[in-house]
């Protein structure tokens, strides 16, 4: 057992990481109840940001379909492993962060001279160039009524 490594929580009041997991005290939305829970880490989280930032590089010159599918793998091995516990805004955080990763890599890609938010919006992103969504339909990637 290594030592330094090794400590004793109280879970009920302070928190703490295991196996890439939050796990402690959180709060109900609706009424403020306590529960002990499970979301993921926030290093777990900084590990998929970089994971994904590394794959989305100026350098990566492969083409759409197989940077997507590559993507897409990353991104549903990580929504398995972290389907356990409160998950609603970590993949929240996930999609917005793949969203603007996306959408800078394929500006740059098609050299657009804006930000690329009329051209590649969340509904392009998330459906027509077929990048997997944690959060389901988000409100980005949702087709405007009318």
């Amino acid at each position: 057992m290594n030592e330094a490594k090794t400590c004793i929580k109280q879970a009920r009041t302070e928190s703490f990481d295991f196996l890439g997991y939050t796990l402690g005290t959180q709060y109900f939305r609706k009424n403020g109840r306590r529960y002990l829970g499970a979301r993921p880490s926030k290093k777990s989280l900084a590990r998929l940001r970089q994971k994904v930032a590394d794959h989305l590089r100026p350098s990566n010159v492969a083409p759409w379909s197989e940077v997507r599918d590559r993507l897409n793998m990353i991104l549903r091995g990580w929504s398995n492993y972290f389907s356990y516990g409160t998950t609603v805004f970590a993949h929240r955080v996930v999609d917005n962060y793949v969203y603007d990763r996306v959408r800078h890599f394929l500006r740059r890609r098609h050299k657009v001279g804006s930000r690329g938010g009329t051209r590649f919006s969340g509904t392009v992103v998330f459906g027509e160039l077929g990048v997997h969504s944690l959060c389901g339909p988000s409100p980005r990637a949702r087709p405007k009524a009318g």
